[in-house]
This record gives C-alpha cells, sequence and structure tokens, in this order.
C-alpha cells in the first residue's frame, strides 16, 4: 500500500479515470506524439494501443447510487466467482476483475472503517480460490450506519503488484466512497452477514457503486444496471 499525493486526493473522483493512472499515461502519450513525429510507424502502433489499454483500465467512472441502509452495494466491477454460506455463518462473495475491469474498489455500505490488516504474500492468479489466503490482501471492517458488521478484502493477481488505499482505521465512508485500486488484476472478497439476502450468482457480471450484491431481510428481486 502507499500513501497518496494530496493532488492525487484533490482530483479522485473528478476525471474519468483514476489519478494513479497518470505516471502511466502522461509517459506513453508523449512518447507516441514523439513517435508520430518521427514516424516510427509501428512504435506508433504499439504505443497507441498501449495507451487506450492504460486509459480503459484507470477509468473511474461516476454512478448514480442505487439507495437504501440495507442494500450491500457492489464494491468491485467483474464476474461473481463465488457467492454462498460459509461454515462460520456469514456469506461470502468474490469478484473477479481482468484486466479489462475498471479496478477502483467502492465501500459497499455507509459506515466507519474499524479495523484494516494488510497482508503480504503471493501474486498467483487471482481466479484461483488459493489467492484468498496466499496473495498479497488488504483487508477492511466496517461497522455500518444500520449496525451490520461487515468485511471485505483487495486481493491481488497474477499480474498486480500494487494495492493502494484510499482510507484509514476510523474513516467514516458513504455507500459508494472510493476505498482504493490494485492493479493490474485481481479479487474482491466480501464478507456479508447472514441476514442479508444475496441478489446475486457464480457467473454475474457486477458494476463497482452500481449493481446491488445483497438486501438485508428482504426477498424480493432486485434489478441491477449494469455499464
Amino acid at each position: 500500500m502507499s500513501k497518496e499525493l494530496p493532488i492525487l486526493g484533490q482530483a479522485r473522483g473528478k476525471l474519468p479515470f483514476a489519478p494513479e493512472g497518470w505516471p502511466f499515461i502522461i509517459p506513453t502519450a508523449v512518447l507516441l506524439l514523439v513517435s508520430y513525429w518521427l514516424a516510427w510507424t509501428t512504435i506508433t502502433f504499439v504505443l497507441f494501443m498501449l495507451l487506450l489499454f492504460l486509459l480503459n483500465f484507470f477509468r473511474d467512472p461516476n454512478h448514480q447510487m442505487p439507495k437504501g441502509d440495507d442494500l450491500f452495494i457492489c464494491p468491485a466491477n467483474g464476474k461473481v466467482i463465488r457467492a454462498e454460506m460459509t461454515e462460520d455463518g456469514h456469506q461470502r462473495v468474490d469478484i473477479f476483475m481482468n484486466v479489462f475491469d475498471v479496478h477502483v474498489n467502492r465501500a459497499p455500505m455507509a459506515g466507519r472503517i474499524t479495523a484494516m490488516d494488510y497482508i503480504p504474500g503471493k501474486f498467483v492468479n487471482a481466479s484461483f480460490d488459493s489467492a484468498s489466503e496466499e496473495n498479497e490482501r488488504n483487508r477492511f471492517e466496517m461497522e455500518c450506519e444500520n449496525g451490520s458488521k461487515i468485511a471485505f478484502t483487495q486481493i491481488s493477481g497474477l499480474l498486480a503488484r500494487r494495492i493502494v488505499s484510499y482510507v484509514r482505521i476510523g474513516d467514516q465512508l458513504a455507500a459508494g466512497e472510493r476505498i482504493g485500486m490494485i492493479r493490474f488484476g485481481s479479487r474482491l472478497n466480501c464478507e456479508i452477514p447472514a441476514d442479508y439476502i444475496l441478489h446475486v450468482s457464480v457467473g454475474d457480471k457486477v458494476t463497482a457503486g452500481l449493481s446491488i450484491i445483497a438486501r438485508q431481510g428482504k426477498q424480493e428481486s432486485v434489478s441491477d444496471a449494469e455499464i
């Protein structure tokens, strides 16, 4: 994890991409212009494709958040690869983010960060279940405004080499507020209380800050919006 510079904090949410991408996007754009001016056709094409990839990877769209204190809102873009009850009585929803997904992560509910635990580890493929225990990861615990206690964990992947956190212990967060990002390709695991009804299944595509993962004590179906 790393401490963010003030300029990054000021820019967060005001641009269509995460400011962590600037150190990658700006040099690539400069090299692209130079190679184009020198008529280096092959290099220009490679740099152009790389720039498109970086702009796509670091994109950070704003959403109209779903309203409701009983909603567990999706914290990450990607594909649901696990959705089940665990032996300790919690529900577990794991989301895999490939390199083409938005990698900015969001708070699933409004509340206060009560604990953070950063654990160094390996960088195996994040789609493997063993990554939850072996890979570098950052676990958050939160006491929500509705009284629920939840947890969610950022997990590095095969290509991911850096977990970035935007928040600290004691921070009070709104639902959907940005809490960090992982680059490049990773996983986010959610621990949800047993009294919530899941609204996702394995294989579902979900969107951070928009899709609804679970609702407390409600059985009716919920329509999830996708980008």
